[in-house]
């Protein structure tokens, strides 16, 4: 017998519970006689058997589920994976606002542009001291993209593919394996004015994007492109459609590769979940564009399918536009099971 309970009066359990202490009997609330409102005499008091010495089996498999439990074997049962993507709009000079947004925010990934340095001169001590992995491919003044994650960065490529043959030496693409996420930070160019030279540049890096794309679906990998695409993708992406329809960032030329992009079988995250016009990434400096809500959303998540089927939440954190020496632009989230 392992354990069980004696009707007692008084009299102690017979075998090896004879000699064990009180306080190790475990005692249930003895029950009213019917009637009576007091209860019997006779007391149940239950004992719990002495453990007999584990196995060797049995502790090492003790040993497994205690390691495990906290670990499901199904990745997609493990806790939810936040990239972010932000223009900072030069590191070094948003760097207080940055840490102080990540100490908050607390994004798992965060995908940044313009950080307008050299590699030498990227502030990663401070962003290691914060907590972040970072990889980054920099320029001196302009462009510059990086990587922070607090997972280890892996199987990093700097530069968007075809740059070599088209002499393009311009930092704008960083892409890393990070938990078996692929994930890309771009600057796409601004393209104004338009037409011009410019403008026909950002035409052609917008195809080479959709060809890397293509690529990259092929490997059947999770990703995310998250970055400042430098396009409104709809007039419902532009505070006024009729003063921007020439800009850049708004010609049909623009919207249609950005289009094809996303007609590969990319999600765009935030418009997959907000389909209300009037949400915006990037308010001018000037005219008080961040007072008067005269806003743009230029700044995007796109996901391979195998990373939407993951898709839990998508938004806009405006709070960091509002403070001080603030970048022009505001971060943007995704979160993936």
């Amino acid at each position: 017998m392992r354990g069980g309970c004696w009707e007692v009066a008084g009299r102690k359990p017979p075998g090896p519970w004879a000699d064990r202490p009180p306080d190790r009997l475990r005692q249930r609330p003895a029950p009213l006689s019917p009637g009576s409102g007091r209860p019997p005499r006779q007391r149940r008091i239950c004992y719990a058997a002495p453990r007999s010495p584990l196995t060797h089996e049995a502790k090492a498999i003790l040993s497994f589920f205690r390691r495990t439990r906290n670990h499901p074997a199904n990745p997609r049962e493990e806790a939810p994976v936040r990239i972010a993507t932000f223009n900072v709009n030069s590191v070094r000079a948003r760097l207080p606002n940055l840490l102080e947004w990540l100490g908050s925010a607390a994004p798992d990934v965060v995908l940044l542009q313009e950080i307008k340095c050299q590699d030498e001169q990227f502030p990663a001590l401070e962003l290691e001291a914060a907590g972040y992995h970072v990889a980054v491919h920099g320029q001196k003044s302009y462009n510059g993209v990086a990587i922070l994650s607090r997972a280890a960065i892996e199987d990093v490529r700097r530069g968007l593919p075809g740059a070599e043959s088209e002499g393009d030496e311009q930092a704008r693409y960083i892409e890393a394996t990070i938990g078996g996420i692929r994930v890309a930070s771009l600057y796409l160019p601004n393209g104004n004015p338009a037409p011009g030279e410019k403008f026909d540049y950002k035409l052609r890096w917008m195809r080479r994007l959709i060809d890397h794309a293509r690529t990259l679906l092929a490997t059947q990998t999770p990703f995310v492109l998250g970055g400042d695409y430098n396009v409104c993708p709809t007039d419902a992406d532009v505070y006024d459609p009729v003063n921007w329809q020439n800009d850049a960032l708004c010609r049909p030329e623009s919207r249609a590769l950005f289009r094809e992009l996303c007609h590969l079988g990319l999600t765009e995250a935030f418009r997959a979940l907000h389909p209300e016009p009037g949400r915006y990434t990037f308010w001018d400096y000037q005219g008080g564009a961040w007072q008067r809500g005269q806003g743009l959303r230029i700044d995007h998540l796109l996901l391979s399918p195998q990373a939407a089927d993951r898709l839990v939440a998508c938004d806009i954190d405006k709070e960091p536009r509002s403070r001080e020496k603030a970048s022009d632009h505001t971060p943007i989230w995704v979160e993936l099971s």
